[in-house]
């Protein structure tokens, strides 16, 4: 790999598809440095994350039955919001509807830090609770900026083909300038990097994405 050189995101999945492969199967993510402002938003991917994605669901009635359906893993209310008070924490994504934001809220200081906290702004609070279980479980994944300016965001497996890591690529990095601020002022998108979970970060030329 030329460390001084950025690759274009296919020519840059490649190389990183020759690093040598490790005994469990790395996550791929890319990792755009932002302007200051606040970029958050969710991205599905074309060909899933290789992740199994544990469901759980704050609902009741018709809602509640719709995520049975859609297959997530825990649905119930006033239950499951105890029992995340006393610890529970063996899912991946909460997804609760409007009317249970009322009380889900008490779990604020439970679920924020670790991220789970359901928000309309992830597409995560929502009367339509089969399609949020059925997006998240095919693959969808939230991106949020950090307070050092930048984005990290899963987008496959290493053991995934290359033009399925292409373009799984190219969706979150389109979302994520989409998502750009109508305030951000200058270069959007100072530099990417792709890497696997113990691999190099490999420089992804940020120019053909600057005018999306």
């Amino acid at each position: 790999m030329d460390r001084s050189k950025s690759y274009n995101l296919a020519d840059a999945v490649s190389t990183l598809k020759k690093f040598p492969p490790t005994k469990f199967d790395q996550t791929v993510t890319v990792d755009p440095k932002q302007s200051d402002q606040m970029v958050r938003g969710t991205c599905p991917l074309p060909h899933g994350s290789g992740k199994q994605v544990r469901v759980l669901v704050f609902a009741e009635g018709e809602a509640a039955k719709a995520a049975t359906e859609a297959g997530a893993e825990f649905i119930g209310m006033k239950d499951l919001i105890q029992k995340c008070q006393e610890g529970f924490q063996d899912f991946d994504v909460a997804i609760a509807t409007p009317a249970a934001m009322a009380e889900v809220r008490k779990l604020g200081k439970v679920l924020g830090p670790r991220g789970l906290m359901p928000n309309p702004r992830t597409g995560t609070v929502t009367d339509d609770t089969a399609k949020a279980v059925r997006e998240v479980k095919a693959g969808r994944v939230e991106f949020k900026l950090d307070k050092n300016g930048n984005v990290a965001v899963p987008v496959g497996k290493f053991s995934f083909e290359e033009k399925a890591l292409v373009e799984n690529g190219n969706a979150v990095i389109e979302a994520v300038v989409r998502a750009r601020p109508a305030t951000a002022k200058g270069r959007y998108l100072e530099g990417m990097t792709i890497s696997a979970t113990m691999s190099p970060g490999v420089r992804i030329d940020p120019a053909p994405y600057l005018n999306v």
